[in-house]
């Protein structure tokens, strides 16, 4: 060997050297400029809040595509639409839970009704020329991936007529949310019953429940909505519960004990918490006061994390004073704080503010009962100590299906998602992505922040990063991107490690954030703050994804496909639009 030389050096573990422009085959340029859009077609499903923020997020982002959605009801609204049991609303405050886009300065109430915040889904349709986009009454009854053609191949059924067609899509966008199939109580004998029997998610329009003896099963929210919603009128309540539940102060005091006093103090609002007629008319005459305000309860939203942080001062501290309060709304009856006041920590359930709930469980015509159910009878409930509570109706406010499970059949690369998720915790990749599921989105899905704030603000931000993903295949010659198996994997496995350090995680505490069991993994919420989510939508991780390129026209599908085949003829869609600023660059010099 020549003195200064090293010897060649091979591994067979290394890829193959590149071909050569001779041994290219039949690659050839695009004949496009770069950032040319291809056409794609976008399904969603779903009317709600982030379907519709969808249509709007979409038309700000993209040229050259189609977009439908599937809303199986008769109307938009989603969530709100559905649920209008008496005493129903947000328990997010208004100016918060509602749109950056479309601020509304004219609440009524520090916490919306169910039937303003629908009405205000409405208007939004409407005023922004919305409904030519949505198919009501129409539902989405199985989806299949064609890996050949880049495809989803969709099966609708038109609710209104019976007739089922086949429609299909280069993406699919899933906004049909978690909270919208409601769940029967787990009981013997369910419709034995023979007297009235409803679910809070399917209540009967303009059902008169005066003077009847009432059941009221469960205490999540629904459940602390409407048992002081009809309590004044009913002869009798029976709210049989199966734990206990923390009831937080009213939201504003609460606010003006961490930081917002000031703000809350230049508000003008009645004993039920209703804005004065005077405060929305300053809303609306002073832009910069509402602005602040807005930003204002905005902040103290974001603020509430470190509440459920285990054993962290906050976390101490708001215990202690939500124990104390739950005391004093309950009179201090031993009974009661016995069946009501938890042992499990503070945040491990949804905690919501209800004083009305408290006071409305001292009445003399409310009875509380803790005991197990062991079923349904023709005259009410029979309990596990024998005791038959008889009733005219029973209401039935026990939550929904949140297994994650998709409401039809889904079928990607790995099989049914539906068979795959039956036998596995649901993972996906940052809640809005999965594994196997190629051009496939969803809002809120596994470890979405559902429990953190205002949805109408998350679903900007996820509507934001789906957009982004989907112009990323438009543009770069993407035919089907989908998470890799090992990035979900990791993602799953940084929540699992994460999780033990809330009191989301803790033991024998039952949840609908563990799929409504008391142990197991936490599957509904987001590993960290709300901020923390927004924050880590802001860059698309190209390279936790798989993608499959575009073949060139001119080799059909056998042609090579080439990742820079997107580069196309030298020029740019940007320096060819006349109306774009070719110097843009020079702006934040």
């Amino acid at each position: 060997m020549e003195k200064g030389r090293l010897p060649p050096y091979s591994n067979p573990e290394l890829p193959p050297t590149p071909p050569s422009p001779a041994d290219m085959g039949d690659y050839s340029v695009r004949e496009e400029p770069l950032g040319t859009s291809k056409h794609v077609r976008i399904v969603g499903i779903g009317a709600g809040a982030s379907g519709i923020n969808m249509i709007r997020t979409l038309r700000r982002t993209l040229q050259n595509y189609e977009h439908i959605i599937y809303e199986k009801n008769d109307d938009v609204g989603g969530t709100w639409l559905e649920n209008r049991y008496p005493g129903c609303r947000c328990d997010v405050p208004s100016h918060s839970y509602q749109f950056s886009w479309r601020q509304n300065k004219e609440w009524t109430n520090f916490f919306s009704p169910a039937e303003e915040i629908g009405a205000y889904l409405c208007q939004i349709c409407k005023d922004e020329n919305m409904l030519d986009a949505i198919k009501t009454k129409h539902q989405v009854a199985s989806a299949q991936w064609d890996e050949g053609q880049g495809l989803w191949r969709l099966n609708i059924v038109n609710l209104e007529t019976g007739e089922e067609f086949v429609d299909q899509a280069n993406f699919v966008v899933d906004a049909s949310g978690i909270l919208n199939k409601w769940r029967w109580p787990d009981v013997e004998g369910l419709h034995n019953f023979k007297g009235d029997l409803i679910h809070t998610a399917n209540w009967p329009k303009d059902f008169d429940y005066k003077n009847k003896v009432v059941a009221v099963i469960g205490n999540g929210s629904s459940g602390i909505q409407i048992v002081p919603a009809l309590q004044p009128d009913v002869q009798k309540l029976v709210h049989i519960i199966r734990s206990p539940t923390w009831v937080i102060p009213p939201r504003i005091p609460t606010f003006a004990m961490t930081g917002a006093a000031e703000l809350l103090s230049q508000i003008k609002i009645d004993e039920d918490e209703n804005f004065t007629s005077e405060q929305i008319e300053k809303f609306k005459s002073d832009p910069e006061f509402y602005r602040t305000f807005v930003k204002g309860i905005e902040k103290q939203v974001n603020s509430s994390f470190p509440i459920v942080l285990k054993d962290s001062p906050m976390q101490a501290f708001a215990t202690q004073h939500v124990k104390q309060y739950m005391t004093k709304m309950l009179g201090g009856d031993e009974k009661l704080c016995k069946a009501l006041i938890p042992n499990y920590p503070l945040g491990c359930r949804r905690m919501t503010p209800a004083p009305q709930y408290l006071t409305a469980l001292s009445k003399p015509n409310v009875d509380v009962l803790t005991g197990g159910m062991k079923k349904f009878v023709p005259e009410g409930i029979e309990m596990e100590s024998g005791e038959v509570v008889k009733v005219d109706v029973i209401v039935c406010a026990t939550g929904f299906d949140l297994s994650f499970s998709p409401r039809f059949p889904l079928i990607g690369r790995n099989g049914n998602l539906q068979d795959i998720w039956s036998k596995e915790t649901p993972k996906a990749y940052m809640s809005c992505a999965i594994a196997g599921l190629p051009n496939y989105f969803t809002f809120l899905g596994p470890n979405a922040p559902i429990g953190h704030g205002s949805v109408f603000t998350l679903s900007e931000h996820i509507a934001t990063y789906v957009a982004g993903a989907i112009k990323k295949c438009q543009t770069e010659g993407i035919k089907a991107l989908a998470p890799s198996q090992a990035a979900v994997d990791d993602y799953f496995e940084h929540i699992t490690s994460f999780m033990p350090r809330t009191t989301w995680a803790a033991p024998g505490c039952r949840s609908w954030f563990k799929g409504g069991r008391a142990e197991g993994p936490v599957t509904a919420l987001h590993p960290g703050s709300r901020i923390h989510f927004f924050h880590m939508l802001e860059a698309f991780r190209g390279e936790d994804y798989e993608y499959v390129y575009d073949a060139p026209p001119s080799g059909g599908d056998k042609g090579r496909r080439n990742r820079f085949w997107y580069l196309g003829n030298g020029m740019s869609t940007k320096e060819l639009d006349e109306g774009f600023d070719s110097t843009w660059y020079l702006d934040d010099a």
